[in-house]
């Protein structure tokens, strides 16, 4: 039962955590340095982690934010593995298990000095375990799970090209609607698949293997 709600409960906690570091956050933000509290469209997830808040006062969120972070990266990671378990293909499942929980190390590193660089690592890793992860979706008849995952890595395409382009209006509110699907499709994904969805796929190895004893 616990292993089995791991996910859940997991992202639960985070999120609250999260939410608190959210409302003790003291303010200001790149576009307004005096604001008081958060500004959910003009600040980043990042700022919360700070040791100072962006108006100068000291900021009270950081251990609530960073806790949060920690223990979302956890849960990713825990579903990945889950997820890699389901797979067939053996080596696609080791790149969705190794690559998708290793980029939890570095998502946790974004809360340090080296953010930009690990932002960049972090989403790149996590865009090559999603991609995996949606060519075997498409294989299944999951289609709204198809959709979720095409929606998903568009949203996180917009954000990264957003985060390397001047154009960055738009940043902090795109940051937030691909925090938020991405969670989304993780619960999706963990609860709403099974083995038994994939087992009719089989790796161009297993196929031929498959072939020649059929011909013997």
């Amino acid at each position: 039962m616990l292993k089995k709600y791991a996910v859940l409960a997991g992202i639960i906690v985070s999120v609250s955590l999260l939410l608190v570091a959210i409302a003790v956050y003291p303010g200001g933000s790149l576009a307004n340095p005096n604001a008081v509290g958060f500004q959910w469209s003009q600040n980043f997830i990042s700022n919360l982690f700070a040791a100072k808040a962006i108006n100068g006062a000291v900021n009270t969120a950081r251990v609530w934010a960073d806790a949060g972070m920690i223990l979302l990266s956890a849960s990713f990671a825990v579903f990945f593995v889950h997820f890699s378990q389901k797979i067939p293909n053996k080596g696609a499942a080791m790149v969705i298990k190794y690559l998708g929980a290793g980029n939890m190390l570095f998502n946790c590193l974004i809360a340090t000095p080296l953010h930009d660089l690990m932002v960049v690592i972090a989403s790149t890793l996590l865009l090559v375990s999603l991609f995996y992860i949606t060519v075997f979706v498409m294989l299944t008849r999951l289609h709204w799970l198809k959709c979720a995952c095409v929606v998903c890595m568009l949203l996180y395409y917009i954000t990264m090209f957003l985060y390397g382009s001047t154009f960055r209006g738009p940043l902090p509110v795109m940051q937030k609607i691909t925090f938020l699907s991405s969670i989304l499709l993780v619960l999706a994904l963990e609860y709403g698949t099974t083995a038994a969805d994939f087992a009719h796929i089989k790796s161009k190895r297993q196929k031929q293997a498959s072939s020649e004893k059929t011909a013997a």
